[in-house]
């Protein structure tokens, strides 16, 4: 609840408040070994509650002057934070190779100021409920999110001697093993006397789960198989 005449003992307990969230999430990070942890996110937390503290103090000076072109519009200070809060955000997102990380750190810090944002503003029970809320999902659900099966992609290269395998059989083969066929194609080698099967693959799997699938180890064991080649690819949105 925002009031105007904010005492010193208000301002305490919200700035109190306002740590205790901060660490709260924070920690989680830290912890995760992320590089926006404990430090990072008490600081845009606390620079979010600061801001609605400070608009609370300013808002006999909201509006314009009878004798001013001026508008003091102090709702531009909250925005403004959450404007700047997003620069550090993306700043916390890194892309390596084909996999993007820092997403949920990112996310933390622009949830860490809305709490912010609650608590200075005087929305105490709202700015805690939201911190318990935040850190069940950052904690808790952890592990169960990383049970949850994603779609990986891969790309299959499988060259046979010729007439020992058809697309239709290797199409059956990879579809009882719940892969999705994204494309697929075929080269006769006449001179060769080979066929070259080349597909594109996306398959559900765990989170952080690298190995390979178990029917490649059945594909090698097709006869006439001279070479299978296996390239994994970044994660498929689902």
């Amino acid at each position: 609840m925002m009031v105007q005449d904010l005492h010193w003992t208000a301002i305490g307990s919200r700035l109190l408040l306002t740590v205790i969230a901060g660490t709260v999430l924070g920690m989680e990070r830290s912890k995760s070994g992320h590089p926006a942890g404990l430090r990072t996110t008490l600081l845009v937390t606390l620079a979010a509650s600061i801001a609605m503290i400070q608009m609370n103090l300013l808002i006999d000076t909201n509006g314009k002057p009878a004798n001013s072109y001026v508008v003091m519009d102090l709702m531009r200070l909250p925005l403004g934070i959450l404007t700047g809060v997003g620069f550090i955000g993306a700043g916390a997102i890194v892309r390596k190779d084909e996999f993007v990380l820092g997403i949920t750190t990112a996310a933390t810090i622009w949830f860490s100021t809305v709490v912010g944002l609650c608590i200075g503003g005087g929305q105490l029970v709202l700015g805690g409920v939201s911190t318990l809320i935040g850190f069940i999902v950052l904690s808790a659900l952890r592990p169960f999110e990383k049970k949850i099966e994603r779609y990986q992609l891969a790309n299959l290269t499988l060259a046979v001697a010729a007439g020992q395998l058809t697309a239709q059989q290797l199409r059956a083969k990879l579809e009882a093993a719940r892969f999705h066929i994204k494309s697929f194609s075929l080269i006769h080698a006449v001179s060769e006397h080979r066929d070259e099967f080349q597909c594109e693959v996306r398959w559900p799997a765990a989170e952080g789960d690298s190995d390979p699938p178990a029917v490649l180890g059945s594909l090698e064991q097709l006869p006439g198989i001279i070479e299978l080649k296996w390239e994994t690819s970044k994660t498929a949105p689902q």
